[in-house]
């Protein structure tokens, strides 16, 4: 089976934040694989991983950071592939993380989603999203999961009784 996603953080303490994406991928049915790879400490191994994976199918990346989020711009500088790119919290709030992966120059589209769990969960979404218009079984995974989303909503009813 060819990896569809790519998941790849900065460091290892980024895991507590991604985990929340790989956990969606995974309910998704979505095939993925994960790396820890560091746009400043491992960029050869970076730039080989980038070709690797997405000689193997890989159709989105997932890029995480923290501090001078570089990782997804490297990414996106690597492959033409979707880049979604996930700030994460640092001792700044992830304020730092934000504005390095967000202000990209023109050229190097890096979509960016919000700091930490929610951008890791909602990486994983939006990358089903891409994966879904050309598979209708993921078409129908993603409904279903956000049926499901709406109806734990709706389940909580009143919460003052």
């Amino acid at each position: 089976m060819s990896t569809s996603v790519a998941v790849v953080m900065g460091s290892r303490s980024d895991w507590e934040t991604m985990e929340h994406a790989v956990t969606t991928l995974k309910e998704l049915e979505i095939s993925h694989e994960v790396r820890v790879l560091s746009a400043h400490r491992t960029p050869d191994a970076l730039e080989e991983f980038v070709t690797d994976v997405e000689a193997r199918g890989a159709q989105v990346f997932i890029a995480a950071a923290g501090g001078a989020a570089h990782l997804a711009g490297v990414v996106a500088s690597k492959t033409l592939l979707p880049v979604l790119g996930v700030p994460m919290g640092t001792q700044l709030g992830g304020l730092d993380s934000l504005l390095s992966t967000v202000q990209m120059p023109a050229g190097i589209p890096v979509a960016t989603l919000a700091i930490g769990r929610a951008g890791a969960v909602n990486a994983a979404l939006l990358a089903a999203a891409i994966l879904a218009r050309s598979d209708q079984e993921l078409l129908s995974r993603l409904r279903r999961y956000r049926k499901e989303q709406a109806q734990s909503v709706l389940d909580v009813g009143d919460p003052s009784t």
